[in-house]
């Protein structure tokens, strides 16, 4: 088992949120934080990279928080999957001097904020890559990095259903339900087996029931029936 993140007297509890968890591991060198209520309860995960550590997505920006990411030697990397995934992003820019990347879509949303965009993909290094997959919001996207024999943080592109497996969720925010499973297909296609191992999901991480990540990504990617998920009405 990998072990959590050291415990540290330096890390006083957070007064505005009341957060004091450090990130537990996921796998080596991939940690996920604490649900964050200003993200409607997102997890943002932290991915360590000799060339740079990445931040997907916001986790709250309290002292614990903080005091981890300096830790791990800070953040070169934040990586925004999807418009609900925005907080503090200014703040955690200002506090660790990160590039901001977001897909060009949604970068309008932090005009106060200096950020990278980009189309298809971005690289942020030569194994880990932004991918735009549309559908959720115009600009969701997830990140792949090869380590751990493939791994996938999908944001809300992909979420565990009750029963923990993998899924589009087609909700009343939805942006294009059509898109969202084409981009699913396009995953699917993308990948094998002996590149995807772990999926990452962004929200609903309750339902994994003490699991860290979802295992055996590209068999249960591959199970989903996409025409009966064409059919589903928002909401189910």
């Amino acid at each position: 088992m990998i072990p959590d993140a050291p415990s540290s007297a330096n890390n006083p509890p957070n007064e505005r949120t009341g957060a004091t968890k450090l990130p537990r591991a996921v796998a080596a060198g991939i940690y996920a934080f604490s649900p964050n209520r200003d993200t409607m309860g997102a997890t943002a995960y932290f991915l360590t990279e000799p060339s740079g550590n990445i931040l997907v997505d916001c986790p709250a920006w309290n002292l614990t928080h903080q005091d981890f990411v300096q830790q791990q030697g800070g953040v070169r990397w934040l990586f925004v999957t999807h418009r609900g995934g925005i907080a503090h992003v200014k703040e955690i820019q200002q506090s660790t001097g990160c590039e901001v990347v977001i897909q060009e879509q949604e970068a309008y949303l932090l005009p106060d904020v200096d950020t990278t965009s980009f189309h298809q993909d971005f690289e942020f290094s030569s194994v880990s890559r932004a991918i735009w997959t549309p559908g959720y919001s115009p600009g969701s996207a997830c990140l792949y990095t090869t380590v751990q024999g493939g791994v996938l943080f999908t944001g809300r592109h992909l979420l565990p259903n009750q029963q923990g497996e993998p899924v589009p969720l087609r909700i009343a925010k939805t942006f294009h339900w059509p898109r969202q499973l084409r981009s699913v297909q396009q995953l699917r296609d993308r990948f094998s087996p002996t590149t995807l191992h772990l999926l990452c999901p962004g929200a609903n991480t309750g339902f994994l029931r003490g699991q860290r990540s979802i295992d055996r990504a590209y068999e249960r990617l591959m199970a989903l029936d996409l025409e009966t998920y064409r059919q589903m009405q928002p909401g189910l």
